[in-house]
């Protein structure tokens, strides 16, 4: 457990926009900062931050909270493991009392196998520069590829050794659990055997966004051995390689900053770059580029250079992640290394400054790259020619934005040699295609279809029950500690200030009302227990509560959607505010939520009095038609304090 004391420290360092920043580009819009969510696909920025409420919110899907909700939501963290890392970024250090083994044994899977690929990357990065095997066979290679040792460290690559089960005996034996080194795919179990999956391989972690070892990719070293060059962890709960880049974690600042991204396919292509000057760079880790994987560049750059060697038959194989690029609506440029080279190579060929040069100097439209590459298959035949147009076509149908395609379909009509009416004729009735409409849109909840059910629940009282609780939590957060009203004693003549805090807690507290939802009736037991003994409180203690439910509540209920635009504020136009009509809002509100509260009441003794008159119990169903009447008189007293509005 981590004290409280800890705790407040690592909430009280985290920075809302520092922390958010190191997984999402933003960018300074009025008071706050816009992004696009990383929960969520988007083309139209709606992630927003606030460093004064020390909240983010997207106004796209609803997901809301504090630093450590964001680092929770984002790394798949449970709560002291979202405090750990943000005490490790603030260098806070976390002092936790020795677990016993049953505490041990309830630790959360993801943790414990997190933890043993952690230790795996210690001991393969040990046996690299630390062992007499690790420097003869795995430096060696290294040095003879030409990385340099700051390179090697950065990436923190290693080796593992020779001997089959090497590894896997230092780990039991170092305490860690076999069944965790199975299930990270670090060892296979065969019957009774246990042996290492990465022997005598250099290695290469592969690091979240937040630098947490995934998993790991090997070479193997010998050539007379009927294996697989290289090698990649198995999926499992923490590692799933169709989400991950290689070299994310080392290049997303740089990307950021150079807003471009470079795609290659191996580790070493992006380790050589880097050694060249190019950081902003990742691979695929030789497998076929995912709309996930896409979807992680996008975070932080909308334009992507990818990188092929002259393979022309891995070219074909790997040119599907161009659509993939073009349909997240990314720029997309295509560099071609030439024959019998390849990134890594080609860069350690050439001097930083003449590399960077030839790519920039060679960056070609997809357009371009794809139709040359196609044509020198098709030669004159004219069907082999239409396949090639169709394939093109198909490429330029996924781009969402119709401008990008216009100005597409125009590049395309010059180099097909063929009439843009034509073309935007096929795109248009591919883009028309059921098929295609299905296949091309990403599904959020608002996709969802919604169900006679859903609609019902919608209207009934105890979802506007939940909305006047929520209202009131809200006015309680943003306002408590504003005064509401002064007014004399009458014993002692002394004026007295009522809070806003005051008024509702004494208002709801005096009726004896609950509320239904459990966290607001958690915030609001908090905001009477200090009422009740003279203490302030104030929105930052609830958006950094410990209990996640308060703080995402809280973050959620005090995010605006909207705030006014600077140029209104220079023209000094009236905008009437929340704080200029704060005493007639925390009226109706607390009315509102009286009034919800007798609905469901009323409604509850309708349900009594049925049963009440099958029973044929008169005196029960006159008590209970007095309290019904009683309550609608209530009712209808509420209803005119808000000026006669109905109340349903």
């Amino acid at each position: 457990m981590i004290d409280r004391a800890t705790i407040e420290r690592i909430l009280d360092a985290a920075q809302i926009v520092d922390v958010v920043q190191e997984f999402v580009p933003l960018k300074k819009r009025g008071v706050n900062f816009l992004g696009l969510c990383p929960f969520h696909n988007e083309k139209t920025p709606s992630f927003t931050v606030s460093p004064s409420k020390e909240i983010f919110k997207c106004f796209g899907c609803g997901k809301v909270g504090n630093s450590v909700n964001f680092v929770m939501e984002h790394e798949h963290l449970t709560y002291p493991e979202a405090l750990k890392y943000l005490a490790k970024k603030y260098h806070i250090e976390v002092v936790e009392k020795e677990l016993t083994q049953e505490e041990l044994d309830k630790q959360n899977e993801r943790e414990s196998l997190l933890v043993v690929s952690s230790y795996a990357a210690r001991q393969f990065t040990e046996n690299l520069f630390q062992t007499d095997e690790g420097i003869t066979v795995g430096l060696t290679y290294f040095k003879e590829r030409g990385f340099r040792q700051d390179t090697l460290k950065k990436f923190e690559v290693g080796y593992s050794y020779e001997k089959r089960d090497a590894f896997s005996k230092k780990a039991i034996d170092d305490g860690y659990k076999q069944d965790f080194l199975v299930k990270t795919g670090l060892s296979i179990q065969h019957e009774d055997r246990f042996f290492d999956r990465f022997s005598g391989r250099v290695m290469f972690p592969i690091h979240s966004l937040s630098g947490q070892v995934l998993g790991f990719g090997g070479r193997v070293l010998k050539t007379d051995v009927k294996t697989a060059k290289y090698l990649n962890s198995p999926e499992s709960e923490i590692y799933h390689k169709g989400r991950i880049l290689y070299g994310m974690f080392q290049a997303r600042k740089t990307i950021t900053q150079e807003d471009r991204c470079y795609l290659v396919e191996g580790y070493t292509d992006v380790m050589s770059l880097h050694e060249a000057g190019i950081e902003n760079v990742v691979a695929s880790s030789g497998t076929s580029l995912t709309q996930e994987q896409v979807r992680l560049i996008k975070r932080f750059t909308q334009n992507i250079t990818i990188l092929y060697d002259g393979d022309a038959a891995g070219i074909k194989a790997s040119i599907r992640g161009i659509d993939l690029v073009l349909e997240e609506g990314m720029n997309v440029k295509i560099v071609l290394i030439p024959d019998n080279e390849d990134p890594d190579s080609y860069s350690k060929k050439l001097s930083n400054e003449e590399f960077i040069k030839f790519l920039k100097e060679h960056e070609t439209d997809f357009i371009r790259f794809k139709t040359q590459l196609l044509l020198s298959e098709a030669n004159n035949d004219p069907v082999k020619r239409a396949d090639l147009i169709r394939d093109v076509v198909k490429s330029i149908a996924v781009i969402p934005e119709a401008i990008t395609r216009t100005v597409y379909i125009k590049e395309c009509s010059t180099v097909m040699e063929i009439s843009e009416q034509v073309i935007y004729h096929e795109v248009n009735k591919l883009r028309q295609h059921k098929t295609f409409q299905d296949r091309n849109k990403y599904p959020g909840p608002e996709d969802l279809p919604v169900l006679p059910s859903q609609i019902v629940q919608q209207l009934r009282p105890e979802a506007v029950t939940s909305y006047s609780e929520k209202e009131i939590i809200r006015l309680l957060l943003k306002f408590g500690s504003v005064e509401f009203e002064r007014s004399l004693n009458k014993e002692d003549g002394k004026e007295e200030v009522l809070s806003v805090a005051d008024y509702i807690v004494r208002e709801i507290t005096g009726d004896g009302l609950l509320f239904n939802d459990r966290v607001c009736s958690k915030i609001f037991s908090d905001f009477r227990f200090h009422v009740e003994h003279g203490l302030i409180t104030g929105d930052k203690q609830f958006v950094k509560h410990e209990d996640p439910e308060i703080s995402s509540l809280s973050a959620d209920l005090l995010a605006d959607s909207h705030e006014l635009s600077r140029i209104w504020k220079d023209k000094q136009t009236f905008v009437e505010t929340e704080e200029m009509k704060l005493k007639e809002m925390v009226g109706d509100a607390v009315l509102k939520f009286k009034s919800d509260k007798i609905m469901i009441i009323r409604k509850e003794i309708m349900a009594q009095l049925e049963e009440a008159v099958k029973a044929n119990d008169s005196e029960k169903v006159l008590l209970l038609q007095k309290r019904y009447a009683n309550l609608s008189v209530a009712l209808g007293a509420i209803s005119r304090k808000l000026g006669g509005r109905i109340l349903l």
